[in-house]
């Protein structure tokens, strides 16, 4: 897990795509759902 790592937000963002944990519209932390995985 890093920067290589196109599943985790670091990574989307080193690689500039987007996804379910890097949305285009970027969320405010605190607003995002409580449920926890």
């Amino acid at each position: 897990m890093g920067k290589g790592d196109v599943k985790t937000k670091k990574g989307k963002i080193s690689n500039g795509s987007y996804g379910v944990k890097r949305p285009k519209k970027a969320t405010p932390k605190k607003a995002v759902s409580t449920r926890k995985k």
